[in-house]
C-alpha cells in the first residue's frame, strides 16, 4: 500500500492510498486539478481514483465534493449524518446510486480492502477517522480531533503508518492574533490536536510495528514544523520509526513499508 497526503492544514485537506491498481482518496478539500495534478507530481495516476471517503462536512475538507459528483464516477464514502451535513453544507444532492453508507465502528469491504471509520471527538455531524487494511498492511488517518479518547486509541494500534493531527502549539494559539471565540474552539475538546495531545496520543500508538508517522494538519498561525517535529521525537526517540510532515502546498507520497 501507498500513502500521499496531497495538502494537509486548514485551507484543505486530501489524502489518498493506493495498491497501484485502485486508490482512495479521503477527504477533497482542494479543487479537483489540484488533486489530479498533485496526483501526477507524485507519480500516480488520476485515472485509478475510484471513491471518495469524507471524514466530515467542514469546507476544507469536501470543499470538492460538488464538482467532484458532476465530473467523476467515484463513489462516496460517508456516514449518512455526514452525507446529508456535506450535502447541506454545499448545497448538492449526492445520488443514492453513488454513495456508500459508513457506520462508526463497522468496517466495510471496498474492493478487497477493509475499510473502518471509527468516532472522533470533533465539532462535526458525525466525523470519523479511518483505518485503512490491504495486502496486509496497515493505516490510519487521524485528524480533527479535539483531544486523544480510548477509542481513537484503540484503533491506532498495530500500524504500520499512521497519518496523525498536530494542529497547534498551545502558546502559540492563546498569544497570537485569533479571535476569543475560534480560540476557545480549537482549544475545546470538539476542536484539534495540539502537539502535547498528539504526542500523548502516539504514545499510546507507538508499537514495533510502525514504520512511519506523518504528522498532518498543522496550523501555518498556531504551530511551526520544529515545535511538532520536536514532540513526535521525544516520544519516537529510540524506534526506527521514519517521521514525515505534511504540507498544505506541496504533496508528500511514501510506502507504508519499506521497499
Amino acid at each position: 500500500m501507498h500513502y500521499a497526503a496531497l495538502a494537509s492544514g486548514s485551507k484543505g485537506n486530501c489524502h489518498a492510498l493506493s495498491d497501484g491498481e485502485r486508490t482512495l482518496l479521503i477527504d477533497a478539500g482542494i479543487s479537483l486539478r489540484q488533486i489530479r495534478q498533485r496526483l501526477e507530481a507524485v507519480g500516480w495516476s488520476a485515472g485509478e481514483v475510484r471513491a471518495l471517503a469524507l471524514t466530515h462536512e467542514h469546507s476544507d475538507h469536501i470543499g470538492a465534493l460538488g464538482v467532484i459528483l458532476r465530473r467523476t464516477d467515484w463513489a462516496i464514502l460517508a456516514t449518512a449524518d455526514t452525507r446529508k451535513a456535506a450535502a447541506r453544507a454545499q448545497g448538492i444532492e449526492i445520488p443514492l446510486d453513488r454513495w456508500i453508507e459508513l457506520v462508526a465502528g463497522r468496517p466495510l469491504d471496498w474492493d478487497g480492502w477493509r475499510v473502518l471509520p471509527f468516532a472522533l471527538p470533533h465539532d462535526a455531524a458525525d466525523p470519523v477517522a479511518f483505518r485503512v487494511e490491504a495486502a496486509g498492511q496497515a493505516c490510519a488517518v487521524v485528524t480533527d480531533l479535539g483531544h486523544p479518547t480510548a477509542l481513537v486509541a484503540d484503533h491506532l494500534q498495530d500500524l504500520d503508518l499512521l497519518v496523525l493531527e498536530a494542529n497547534h502549539d498551545v502558546d502559540m494559539l492563546r498569544e497570537g492574533d485569533y479571535p476569543p471565540q475560534l480560540k476557545a474552539r480549537i482549544l475545546s475538546r470538539v476542536g484539534h490536536l495540539s502537539n502535547a495531545a498528539m504526542a500523548e496520543l502516539l504514545g499510546r500508538a507507538c508499537s514495533p510495528r510502525l514504520q512511519g508517522l506523518v504528522l498532518a494538519h498543522l496550523s501555518e498561525s498556531n504551530n511551526h514544523p520544529d515545535l511538532a517535529r520536536f514532540a513526535a521525537e521525544e516520544v519516537l526517540r529510540g524506534t526506527a520509526v521514519a517521521l514525515h510532515l505534511a504540507h498544505q502546498r506541496e504533496p508528500l507520497a511514501l510506502t507504508t513499508l519499506p521497499a
